[in-house]
């Protein structure tokens, strides 16, 4: 009888990047169980390769322990922004313990100890909680998500410009956040990454360097643009409060400064093989990109 891996428990198995880890660990033969808070989410779990589900909310202890029920390792990445996301994380750490789990892997922040940032900072309780335990961690620091590129990116194609709330020449630290899920589940599955604390960036581009690749990609010009925050808020339509957009600003009033600084070493290394590049990342969105006539062409058309 053939036996199966082991048990991980995903939380934010729905959302649009633990989702990613899913399909990493059932490659891996692991067992998926997706943490979700009603059962009407669950669909999008095992769709994307969940093979349980668990009831649960990181807010309510008991759920935690309940859903924790036979599991080897915990995939945890904290909601953005949420004023209580540290004292979530140090639940889900305890209720890992109690439940008798092994392995934890805590996708956090790069730079984590950069107070100044408080969505960077709210990382750092998770992580202490960890350091103090007696599960088997893997903490990672990941860069900004390429991701964050491609939900702009039908604007990108329709506008000819791609804008962002900081300075065109401002370097920050990307990385493709499927990368990120194949570290994640590399720790999960097996010992190579035991106790390992990892920052896990592909590169350093500011945006001049990403339009003139996306131009190269696409055959036109696109051209990098700084937008105010107000202005790039309103196109992008988060989903957040007046709170969550007061710290994101802080975000990007840091990059406006000091950039975010970022290597590679630890990536490839944990991967065994070079990230995937930024260009690599463009081109899989041009091919994937239905065709759009640019604004500037629709003028010229109608004018």
């Amino acid at each position: 009888m053939q036996s199966t891996g082991p048990t991980i428990l995903v939380i934010g198995a729905t959302g649009k990047f633990a989702r990613l880890v899913v399909p990493e660990l059932a490659r891996r033969k692991a067992v998926v169980r997706a943490l979700v808070r009603k059962p009407s989410q669950g669909d999008g779990a095992l769709a994307a390769g969940a093979t349980e589900l668990a009831i649960g909310d990181l807010r309510n202890a008991d759920s935690l322990i309940s859903a924790m029920a036979g599991v080897d390792g915990v995939f945890h990445i904290g909601p953005a922004f949420s004023p209580d996301e540290a004292a979530m994380g140090v639940a889900l750490v305890e209720a890992a313990e109690r439940g008798g789990a092994r392995k934890f892997v805590f996708s956090s922040v790069i730079q984590p100890t950069n107070t100044r940032l408080k969505n960077h900072a709210s990382k750092v309780p998770v992580e202490d909680a960890l350091y103090s335990s007696s599960l088997e961690y893997t903490i990672l620091h990941p860069a900004n998500f390429m991701q964050n590129i491609g939900l702009a990116w039908p604007g990108v194609v329709e506008s000819g410009r791609f804008s962002e709330p900081f300075p065109n020449e401002a370097k920050v630290a990307r990385v493709d956040y499927r990368d990120v899920a194949e570290v994640a589940a590399i720790a999960l599955t097996s010992e190579l990454l035991a106790y390992a604390t990892l920052e896990l960036c592909t590169g350093m581009f500011n945006r001049n360097e990403i339009a003139s690749i996306m131009s190269e990609e696409l055959g036109r010009t696109i051209q990098a643009c700084e937008s105010s925050f107000s202005q790039w808020a309103a196109g992008a339509r988060l989903p957040y409060g007046d709170r969550e957009l007061q710290l994101l600003a802080d975000v990007h009033e840091h990059y406006s400064k000091y950039g975010l600084g970022g290597n590679s070493l630890s990536l490839a290394a944990a991967l065994g093989r070079e990230p995937r590049s930024l260009r690599q990342y463009i081109r899989e969105l041009v091919q994937g990109t239905p065709s759009v006539v640019p604004a500037q062409d629709k003028e010229k058309k109608h004018g």
